[in-house]
């Protein structure tokens, strides 16, 4: 089913092998001269492409010419991230979100082409979700909770009221069953609506906004999850990508009429998406394979696969289709380069590329690719993990390596591009990136392996990592630190309260201290989904659970740390606050062990601007050297 490359193999590739290469190491902030952007959307006329950069130091839109490549920079926030959206569709307007700091309450802005902004949801303490057009494309439609804090509804702005003083906006769907809204028909007739039952259970329902009827379009046996993803052209059928009665996500559609399914695309691995192009010519599935994403496009006419063009050394992440169906906006990346746009025409198949993210400064040759590899859990579980090994390392050369924990619970590691990752391996640090048991990507049965078991199995496939780390014969043994982001800033500091030997250091980002506060003090448009799903997984602290969550809450057992550890934190973070940090940080330190602690007062759950990541990343290869690596000299003043 999988592409197994096992442990013994992997170690005759790499770790025997007395070959390095000199490289030319590069201070942190080279790494974030690298230009980060998403998105990308066709204007009308097809001659530019809208899409978000950070070249200005946190993300702004930009435009790019097709024919000259010429880009141009649309907005100029210097203290909000702002992340296009959409062109309007007869004009070059375009629209934008943005929260405050890291609130994550997104409110949606029109721009136009010089540059004047207006906000089109004028709530305070609200959140509002770009949607999308309407079929006709006479409004937009978008999510908010400004009805109830608890609920998204659905709205439809018409365009021709965008210019008034207080934009005009039309209640299409209240909800008030708190149900995740997912899908509008073209021709607003319908909505799809999820239920959450628990984090691996949900039901899919059609709602009828000319009558108001509800209707269940998901009976099933057993848990199942379900993502509705489009509906055909006719309004006639809805495609939906779901897990029932497979391990895997799979991408079916059902009939609306006589509610019959059929399977469209069945891989071995999970379907992440799939949209139609604007004419219905093309289908376009990713799918989530073995921690990389990959592309299908098919011609529905024909139901062959479309032949994407071979860039060399890369793959294709994300494709955009134009609505004339004549060209593609391709995302093509590494894990050693970050990623490129590139415009592809269809009858020629002439390739252009766009963008040129990679700072010109650093020789592409010096960066890292990662590697997927796999090894066994204490238990004899195969654990996928994705390896980084520094040029310098070699058996005559051992390095030192950090154990890199992913967010969630839930999310995923991917052979993706990291500015941090490569500044730590050009410095000589290897990273391993581990997909615990409880990650997505690799079926339902192996997603629900942690569920109501954090911080002890999930952690020790992290600590079998090290078993495989050894295998290389690259690595200082001695030399092995833990570090995360949310929930893996939990999984750093459950490492050094449980199994306080087991590595060198650690370093927690913004991780879940307690979790009996953090479960009782989530946002509130995390009602209808989130809350439900994190009690299922993790426990409701308002039951028996809550003994357990005490339990692996590291913050009740912070006097077994014995490890020099660096906390960071945004001041902004609704959803683990800084009092999380700041009771950690000092209950360590008063167990006389070495702390320093990073807080960035203008960030949310998440850091954005690049001049906060230079000074992050250069404070972790300064806590780095001196308590890992042991280059910086012990006499000097401890940081604080």
């Amino acid at each position: 089913m999988r592409n197994v490359l096992w442990l013994f193999s992997f170690t005759l590739l790499m770790g025997c092998s007395e070959e390095t290469r000199q490289i030319k190491t590069y201070p942190t902030e080279q790494f974030y001269q690298n230009i980060h952007i998403g998105g990308g959307a066709f204007s009308p006329d097809e001659s530019r492409i809208l899409f978000g950069s950070n070249e200005s130091g946190m993300m702004n839109a930009f435009s790019v010419d097709l024919l000259s490549g010429e880009q141009t920079q649309l907005t100029h926030s210097t203290e909000e991230s702002y992340y296009a959206q959409s062109y309007f569709p007869a004009d070059e307007r375009f629209i934008v979100v943005a929260d405050k700091g890291g609130n994550e309450n997104e409110q949606i802005f029109m721009v136009t082409p010089d540059g004047q902004e207006k906000l089109l949801t004028p709530h305070p303490d609200t959140k509002s979700t770009f949607l999308g057009w309407t079929g006709d494309e006479q409004s937009m439609l978008f999510l908010s909770n400004m009805r109830d804090p608890r609920f998204m509804d659905v709205y439809k702005m018409p365009i021709e009221s965008m210019e008034d003083d207080i934009p005009a906006s039309e209640l299409i769907y209240q909800n008030d069953e708190g149900f995740l809204v997912r899908a509008i028909s073209p021709d607003e007739r319908y909505t799809v609506l999820i239920q959450v039952i628990s984090n691996a259970d949900s039901k899919m329902y059609l709602h009828d906004n000319h009558t108001g009827e509800t209707t269940d379009i998901s009976e099933h046996e057993g848990n199942a999850y379900y993502d509705p993803q489009f509906f055909s052209l006719d309004n006639t059928q809805l495609y939906f990508a779901t897990d029932e009665g497979s391990d895997f996500i799979h991408l079916s559609k059902i009939n609306l009429e006589t509610l019959e399914v059929d399977k469209v695309f069945e891989p071995n691995w999970d379907v992440s998406y799939a949209y139609q192009s604007k004419a219905g010519k093309y289908q376009v599935i990713g799918i989530n394979e073995d921690s990389k994403t990959v592309v299908k496009v098919v011609d529905q006419a024909s139901g062959e696969a479309v032949e994407l063009p071979e860039i060399p050394g890369s793959s294709i992440q994300s494709v955009e289709i134009s609505d004339s169906e004549n060209l593609a906006r391709l995302i093509v990346s590494t894990s050693a380069t970050p990623s490129n746009m590139y415009v592809y025409q269809f009858d020629t198949g002439e390739l252009k590329q766009l963008t040129h993210t990679l700072n010109p400064a650093i020789d592409a040759q010096d960066m890292v690719e990662g590697k997927v590899v796999r090894y066994p859990s204490f238990d004899g579980l195969e654990i996928p993990a994705i390896y980084f090994q520094p040029h310098q390392a070699s058996k005559s050369n051992p390095v030192p390596a950090l154990i890199w924990a992913h967010g969630g619970p839930g999310e995923q590691s991917f052979l993706a591009y990291n500015s941090l990752f490569q500044s730590l391996l050009n410095q000589g640090y290897a990273v391993l990136a581990v997909n615990n048991r409880g990650s997505n990507g690799y079926g339902k049965a192996f997603h629900h392996l942690d569920d109501q078991n954090h911080g002890d199995k999930d952690l020790k496939d992290h600590i079998a990592g090290k078993e495989f780390l050894a295998s290389t014969g690259v690595i200082d043994m001695d030399k092995v630190g833990i570090m995360g982001p949310s929930y893996g800033g939990f999984i750093v500091m459950s490492a050094l309260t449980t199994h306080p030997d087991e590595f060198a250091v650690g370093i927690n980002m913004f991780g879940v201290m307690n979790w009996l506060r953090t479960l009782k003090s989530m946002p509130p448009f995390w009602e209808a989904a989130q809350k439900k799903a994190f009690y299922d997984e993790i426990g409701n602290p308002y039951t028996q659970d809550s003994v357990r969550l005490y339990n692996i809450s590291p913050l009740f057992h912070a006097n077994l740390v014995t490890k020099p550890l660096m906390v960071f934190q945004g001041a902004r973070d609704r959803r683990v606050p800084q009092v999380e940090s700041d009771e950690i940080v000092a209950a360590v330190k008063e167990a006389g062990v070495p702390v320093e602690y990073v807080v960035f007062e203008d960030e949310g759950h998440g850091f954005r601007k690049k001049k906060n990541l230079i000074e992050g990343n250069s404070r972790i290869l300064e806590f780095l050297d001196r308590y890992l690596k042991g280059e910086t000299d012990e006499s000097s003043e401890e940081p604080q």
